[in-house]
C-alpha cells in the first residue's frame, strides 16, 4: 500500500487541493468519495461539468469511473483499511459487478493489486500501487480543479438572484395549484 502523501495536511475544511495544492486522503471525506461519480450522459445530456472532468481526465489515462474506483480505493488503503471489491463499490457508490470490471482494469494498468482474501478465498482485497497512488494524487487535484472552477462563485449574486426568483415563483405556483399572488 502507498503511503498517504501529504501528511499532516490541513483537514478538508481548511484547505482544497488546487492546481499548487496536492490531493491527500485527509482531504477528502468518504461523503466526497461517494459524490464523485454521477451519471453519465451521451451526446447533447452530457453535461458541460462532465465534459470538463473527462477532459481533465484523459492526459492520465483514465476514465471517470475509473478515477472514481481508484480514487475510493486510494482513500480506504490510506484509512488502513483493505477493502474488498464490494466494499469499494459501496465507498464509490457503484455497481458491484462493473466495479469488478473497472478494477480488473485498473490492475491491468498496474494502478492496483487485486489479492485472495485469506479469509475468503471468493474475494479479493484491493491495494493501490505506487504508481496508481501517485496517479490518484494526480487525478484529485486535476478533478477538485475543475469543480473549484465550475462551481466558483457567481460574478453577479444579485443578478443571478433576480434571474432565479421569477423561475421559484412560477414553481411554488405550480405545486400549489393556483397563483400564489392572488387572494382567495
Amino acid at each position: 500500500m502507498v503511503a498517504p502523501p501529504g501528511a499532516g495536511a490541513l483537514h478538508p475544511e481548511q484547505a482544497r487541493p488546487n492546481q499548487t495544492t496536492q490531493a491527500t486522503p485527509a482531504m477528502i471525506s468518504g461523503r466526497q468519495v461517494r459524490t464523485l461519480m454521477v451519471p453519465h450522459g451521451t451526446g447533447p445530456r452530457r453535461s458541460r461539468w462532465q465534459r470538463e472532468i473527462a477532459a481533465a481526465l484523459t492526459p492520465l489515462d483514465l476514465t471517470h469511473v475509473q478515477f472514481v474506483l481508484l480514487a475510493a480505493t486510494w482513500w480506504l488503503n490510506s484509512r488502513g483499511e483493505d477493502p474488498n471489491q464490494l466494499t469499494v463499490a459501496r465507498q464509490a457508490g457503484t455497481d458491484v459487478k462493473m466495479t469488478s470490471e473497472v478494477l480488473r482494469k485498473l490492475e491491468a494498468k498496474g494502478l492496483i493489486v487485486r489479492t485472495v482474501d485469506a479469509a475468503d478465498t471468493r474475494a479479493r482485497k484491493i491495494h493501490v500501487t505506487e504508481r496508481g497512488g501517485e496517479l490518484a494524487v494526480r487525478a484529485v487535484t486535476a478533478v477538485e480543479a475543475v469543480d473549484a472552477s465550475f462551481f466558483r462563485a457567481t460574478p453577479d449574486p444579485a443578478a443571478l438572484l433576480a434571474m432565479l426568483r421569477p423561475l421559484a415563483g412560477g414553481f411554488r405556483r405550480a405545486l400549489l395549484g393556483h397563483d400564489s399572488d392572488s387572494s382567495g
